[in-house]
């Protein structure tokens, strides 16, 4: 993890509460393993991302004590969810409580449902992304958003949810396209997408607690 306060990442995790996550896998995963599969996807996002280089901290908001609990274990930060007004405005606290401590943060959003996320991977968007004021990357059908950054001074602006790429694009952030970065682009809502991020490679917590069941 890179401790340089100038040249290290500030990563933003939001995480709506357990109970309410991921409710597009209960077809596949049941009711009693969908909220901790949720928990797994951001234990796996958070330590991947722990992981890569360019990450100097990685700072999760919720208001789920036993995941803030699980994912202080893990390393991050965890920052409760004052607004509670969803995930732009999560996203938007989480930005202001990093750059309290550090004003001139490079900051970017990450979602919490990346359960196949390697820090190589990362490392290779955050380099791109570092080109621009604020860059984004398109998930896997093209439609969303995975990942979200601003420079130095720079307002994040999220629009996640839905076609946020579109809206994205519509703010002046820039696309960027790296080749070799399908991990940080597969993020998960159904079964699916879960069977796609298998097929990348699960992280050690998602797979621990989704092959047995999927076989």
């Amino acid at each position: 993890m890179n401790t340089d306060a100038d040249d290290g990442w500030s990563l933003v995790v939001p995480l709506k509460p357990l109970s309410r996550a991921k409710s597009r896998l209960t077809p596949s995963a049941g009711d009693r393993l969908r909220p901790r599969l949720a928990l797994a996807f951001a234990e796996d996002t958070v330590g991947a991302a722990l992981a890569c280089p360019r990450v100097r901290d990685v700072t999760v908001v919720t208001d789920d004590p036993a995941a803030g609990a699980a994912l202080a274990a893990v390393g991050a930060r965890i920052e409760p969810d004052v607004p509670g007004a969803g995930l732009n405005a999560a996203l938007a606290h989480g930005v202001r409580a990093v750059r309290r401590e550090r004003p001139g943060a490079r900051v970017a959003a990450l979602g919490a449902d990346l359960p196949a996320l390697r820090p190589a991977e990362l490392t290779l968007v955050l380099d791109a992304a570092r080109q621009f004021p604020r860059a984004f990357l398109a998930d896997a059908a093209e439609i969303g958003t995975t990942f979200l950054s601003a420079a130095p001074g720079v307002e994040l602006e999220p629009a996640f949810g839905g076609p946020s790429r579109l809206r994205h694009l519509s703010t002046g952030a820039v696309e960027i396209r790296p080749a070799g970065v399908d991990s940080v682009r597969r993020d998960v809502d159904t079964g699916e997408d879960l069977a796609a991020a298998r097929a990348l490679g699960l992280g050690p917590r998602t797979a621990a607690r989704w092959l047995p069941v999927a076989g």
